[in-house]
């Protein structure tokens, strides 16, 4: 989450689903489908590029984030030179290579050499413990944090609890 306590005159644009934090900031809202609504390309933790599939179309006058990126370069006359999601995905891999080995964790190849001269630097080890930055795992991004599903599940782990909640 991008701190947005001290923005002051800035210009804030919003590009996204549920209206979190963002959107309240926001001068121009500009409404992007759910990851359930879009055709899309993501990196995961390990490295791993990954695809996702539209489940259903998004409501009202939402779109995928690229084609609102896209429909605006055009308003401004400075039109990106995609049409498509293929041609989209086929400049990403020109760009960066690894976003055209779909499904692949670098480093995951048991043959693979890994350069650990690249991490870090040389020193001491700390011996403070590891620990995580996030404070409420159901509310980590902005679907969860507008689901009742999900603040009735927090409710109940930051009460101690265990009991089970389901959605329909």
């Amino acid at each position: 989450e991008l701190p947005t306590n001290d923005l002051g005159d800035t210009f804030v644009v919003y590009l996204g689903s549920h209206g979190d934090q963002g959107a309240h900031l926001a001068d121009v809202i500009l409404p992007g489908a759910a990851y359930t609504e879009k055709n899309a390309t993501w990196v995961n933790m390990e490295g791993r590029v990954q695809l996702g599939q539209m489940a259903s179309f998004p409501p009202g006058d939402a779109r995928e984030d690229w084609t609102i990126l896209r429909a605006l370069s055009d308003v401004l006359g400075m039109t990106l030179p995609y049409d498509n999601i293929d041609q989209l995905r086929a400049a990403m891999a020109e760009d960066a290579p690894h976003f055209d080995t779909i499904d692949y964790a670098p480093g995951a190849d048991s043959a693979a050499t890994v350069d650990l001269s690249v991490f870090g630097e040389s020193g001491a080890i700390s011996d403070t413990p590891l620990a995580s930055t996030i404070s409420d795992f159901y509310f980590t991004n902005p679907i969860a944090r507008a689901s009742q599903i999900m603040a009735a599940c927090s409710a109940e782990k930051m009460a101690g609890g265990q009991a089970a909640a389901a959605a329909e």
